[in-house]
């Protein structure tokens, strides 16, 4: 059995410090907390790192994906990946930003709609499901009037930088509590 572990985001150093790409940043950290290298996939636009599923307590591996699509187009790079790893969506776990959570809120949950995520509706739309995992990042809604796409592709005030990399490390403690221990016990642990 595999597991893939998608941190959502958009390619390219114009976007690396974003709001839009916490997932990435979080796929990254947990490739750093376990010593895998990024590699780009075979048969599909991404990167992956390949983890062994005993380092989470589950049977088979462990695919850290980085969707090289742009957000927009997420599922289009993942659903081949499922594919071949013969990954259900039920084995999917989706790092992603969220709007309507307060900087620094994090909530981890089994499907549900997109909320207008532009990434969610690409994976749904592919994968033929919304019943992957979700951990939600938030971000904060944009103060005013001001467009949340706009928002979403802005980086962070120098204020929250030290908090981020907080947000991210809990994030990847998310994914990892998620895999060993099962949605209930997560959520209790971490949703706030």
């Amino acid at each position: 059995m595999t597991w893939l572990v998608v941190g959502l985001g958009n390619p390219g150093l114009g976007y690396a410090k974003t709001r839009h790409n916490v997932g990435f940043m979080t796929a990254d950290a947990l490739a750093s907390r376990l010593g895998v290298r990024w590699k780009r996939a075979r048969g599909a636009s991404a990167e992956v790192a390949e983890v062994p599923g005993a380092r989470f307590g589950v049977d088979g591996q462990v695919v850290l994906v980085k969707p090289m699509t742009f957000m927009n187009n997420s599922g289009d790079a993942v659903a081949p990946l499922a594919r071949y790893h013969k990954a259900d969506p039920e084995h999917i776990v989706v790092v992603h930003d969220e709007i309507d959570l307060d900087f620094g809120g994090l909530r981890i949950k089994l499907g549900g709609g997109d909320n207008g995520h532009n990434g969610l509706k690409s994976l749904r739309a592919r994968l033929g499901s919304g019943e992957f995992y979700r951990v939600r990042i938030g971000v904060s809604r944009p103060p005013g009037s001001r467009d949340p796409m706009d928002w979403v592709l802005g980086g962070f005030p120098s204020a929250q930088r030290e908090d981020l990399k907080i947000n991210i490390a809990e994030a990847a403690d998310a994914v990892e509590s998620l895999l060993r221990d099962g949605l209930i016990e997560t959520q209790n642990r971490f949703n706030r």
